[in-house]
Parts: structure tokens; sequence; C-alpha cells
């Protein structure tokens, strides 16, 4: 019977304990129930409130503030460079601390931050509160990276990561249609524009679920109110067993400078940040979706919004069924990445040389597909491989990746200039130079981690990674 077995644990890391399968079979579901449905939506209404402004501008924002296309641009840039400086400092932060309190608090006041977009009426009013809400935001994302990569083992680790991705991809689903319903039907409500009304149906939603996190959100492992003794120490016990470091609660922790040179210092760490600056570079595509369908021939602005849909839908489906078969073999995921970017290498080629509209869009949804499937991947390569290292220095190594893979947003910002619609061949023709660097960086990081580990270069015996 399977309820007789037990899960013999390595002695030198916890003496005589033992679990039975069901008890983690149990202890795994607990945590998917507590963890993924509470990050879902955080990071939905994250990404709704990072990207609402590319609805906001074809709402009337650019005519009602007087934008130029390069105030526009500039007004994405600036949440970026606070957002990247801030990541690694916010992780160190974040591994010293409890979750469940400090990522809420921090949602609360971005979402506040977007409630008062809904007042600016200048340019430089815009760029202030981009900066501000980039600077709070910058801790969100490589934190629940962290929660992830310290919950899970390596093996199922995918699948989480392309929930967590799915809710930015149904946040831009979502945020087509709502900023269609906002748009068009609170037009002039109470004397106020739809595309304000976006800004602050959008920041009360956020500020609602940073107090519901608050009492559903895990901590640690080792100190997660939300599970009993035995269940915290069967967390820590599995995550060793697959090869994740953890620390109990009682474990001194490593000082944050020398986590942060430890970080820098491991090769691997700069082979993800040049493939997930790639991945996100080609990714700033999503903040012109509305801008790009509208110059495919979609001329009302309410049927541009509706007509990004199913480009997000269809990638929700693609990143589901790559996280799914990632787990399965999960040694090939470099190889994966390296896929998904070829293809959307060739329909970014494509888009250059394809002038027909009905043609283009049709190779828009695949090529977002490709990105949003391989950014899902990306992170739990990302995730897995660092499972070795310290949780300090795997907090600022993901927090690296995450951030200066953002980085790139910021010239990703200016790829599609309004003066070149609607064939946007510069920016186009950028992203495929991208894509093409990034098929090559995620295959010699696959021969790289493969042979680092002692293995023949195409293939390995450990599923780990």
């Amino acid at each position: 019977m399977e309820t007789s077995k037990h899960v013999e644990y390595d002695q030198e890391v916890a003496p005589e304990f033992t679990w039975t399968p069901e008890e983690e079979k149990k202890l795994v579901r607990k945590i998917d129930l507590y963890l993924l449905p509470c990050i879902w939506f955080m990071y939905l209404l994250s990404y709704m409130d990072r990207t609402n402004i590319g609805n906001a501008k074809i709402a009337g924002m650019d005519h009602d503030l007087a934008l130029t296309s390069n105030q526009y641009s500039i007004a994405l840039v600036v949440f970026f460079v606070g957002y990247v400086v801030f990541e690694p400092p916010s992780n160190m932060i974040l591994v010293r601390t409890r979750p469940s309190v400090y990522l809420p608090i921090i949602m609360g006041i971005w979402g506040v931050l977007t409630c008062v977009m809904a007042k600016i009426d200048s340019f430089e009013h815009l760029v202030v509160l981009r900066v501000f809400i980039g600077v709070i935001e910058s801790g969100f994302s490589p934190g629940i990276l962290l929660i992830i990569s310290s919950w899970y083992k390596r093996e199922e680790q995918s699948k989480r990561f392309a929930i967590y991705m799915s809710a930015a991809i149904l946040s831009g689903a979502f945020g087509g249609l709502l900023a269609g319903a906002i748009t068009g039907g609170l037009e002039g409500a109470h004397g106020i524009r739809g595309w304000r009304w976006l800004f602050i149906v959008e920041g009360v939603a956020t500020v609602g679920w940073a107090i519901i996190s608050f009492f559903i959100l895990l901590d640690f492992p080792a100190n997660s109110k939300r599970l009993t003794e035995r269940e915290r120490q069967i967390a820590i016990a599995r995550l060793r067993q697959g090869g994740v470091v953890t620390r109990s609660e009682d474990t001194p922790k490593l000082g944050k400078g020398k986590s942060f040179v430890m970080a820098l210092k491991d090769v691997r760490v700069i082979g993800f940040i040049l493939g997930y600056m790639v991945i996100v570079g080609s990714s700033t595509l999503s903040y012109f979706y509305p801008t790009l369908v509208k110059g495919l021939g979609y001329t009302s602005t309410v049927q541009a919004q509706y007509m990004t849909v199913p480009i997000y839908a269809f990638a929700f489906v693609c990143t589901a069924i790559s996280g799914i078969f990632a787990d399965r073999v999960p040694k090939y995921r470099g190889l994966i990445i390296a896929a998904w970017l070829t293809t959307s290498l060739i329909t970014s080629i494509c888009v250059c040389t394809i002038y027909n509209f009905t043609a283009r869009y049709v190779l828009l949804v695949l090529m977002a597909a490709g990105l949003w499937a391989s950014n899902a991947t990306a992170l739990s390569f990302a995730g897995a491989t660092f499972g070795n290292l310290d949780p300090e220095v795997r907090a600022i190594a993901l927090a690296l990746v995450n951030a200066m893979g953002n980085l790139a947003q910021i010239y990703g910002a200016y790829l599609f200039p309004s003066a070149e619609a609607p064939k946007y061949l510069k920016g186009f023709g950028v992203i495929s130079g991208m894509l093409g660097f990034g098929v090559f960086v995620y295959i010699f990081m696959h021969a790289y981690i493969r042979r680092s580990e002692g293995l023949p270069k195409w293939f390995g015996r450990n599923d780990s990674v």
C-alpha cells in the first residue's frame, strides 16, 4: 500500500525525519491553495496598473495632456528606472522579513498612487507619479519569484511560474475589456474623463486585494503561520531533498554585502540576465498592442482595445501548455525557451515584410505567444537553477535577473514611435535581432548548466534543473 511508504530524508540534513507521500501531496495542495490564487490576483492587478497607461493613451490621455510621442515614451521609461534600481534592495529586505506583511503594504501604496493618476493634468505630473509607482512596485515581482522558488522543488516550478505569468497575460486581455468598458461606458460620468476612471477603478481594486492578501499570503517555509509545525518541517525537508537550499527559523542569515557579492560572482546570473533582457525587451511590444492594432486598420478606439484580447488569449493557452511540458522534461527548459524565441523571431521577421492587415495581426498573435511562453519558462529555469544557492544569495540573484531584464524596457519604450506607424519597421527589426541573440543565449545556458553539473552537453541524468 502506498500509505505505508515513507520518504527517507538525507541523514546529514534531517536525521531520522520521514514523511508519507500522502502528507507531501496534501502539503503541496495546501501551499498551492494559499499561494497561487493570492499571487495570481496580485500580479493580475500589478500588471493592469503598470500597463493601463497604454489604454489610457488611446482613450484621450495623450490629447488631454498634450503628450508628444517622445513624452509618452519618457513616461514609460521613468517607471522602470526606479523599478530596476530598487529590486535587489527590496529582496534583501523581503528575505529577512514576512512576505505576508511586506508585499501587501507595497501593493496598497501603489494602488493608492494609481488612483492619484486620475488627477494628473500635465506631463510633469504623469512623470512624477510613474517614478513613485515604479519605486514602490519594484519589490513585487522579484519578491514573488523568491517565494515560488522557496516553496517548490525544482521540477515543480514551471507549472507554478506559468500560472503566475498567466495573470499578466490575462490582465492584458481583461485590461483591454475593462478599458473598453470604462472608457466607453464611464466617459464623462460625474464630469470625469473615461481614461481617468480607468486609473480610479483599477487603483481601488488593487488596494482592496492588498488588504485581502494580508490574510492569505504565505511567508517562507520556516516561519509561515498558516502551516503546522510538522508541515513546516516537511516543507523544509522536501525542498532540501530536491536540491533547494532553505533555512530553519533559527539559522543565521548571510550578510547583505556578502550575499550580493556571491550573486554577482555566479556566471549563471549573467547568462540569465542577458537571456531575460531579450525576452522582456521584446515583450515591450505589449505596451503598444492597442496602438499597433489600431494602426493595423481598426480605427475605432474601443474596437482596438477589444482586438488585443485574442493576442493574450492565445498566449495564455501556449504558456499553460509550455509550463506543464517543461516540468515533465525540466532538463530541457533552455531548449524549450530557445524554441519559443525562434517562433517569435520568425514571425517578427515576417511582420517586417508583410503589410496585409489581417496577416500582420495573425503574426502578432503568434509572436506574442512565443514571448509569453518563453518568459514563464525562463523564470522557472532561473529559479530552479538558483535552488542550490543560499536563500539570501538566491534572493539577490533572482532580483538581479528580473531587474536587469526589465532594464530592457527602457530602450524598448522607444521602439514604436507613432511617426513610424503603421509598419513600425525599426521596432520589429530590433526585436528580431534581440530574439536571434536570445536563441543563442538559452542554447548556451542549457549546455553550460548541463556541463557544469558534470552531465553530457545536450542531455542530463538529473531532471531537477
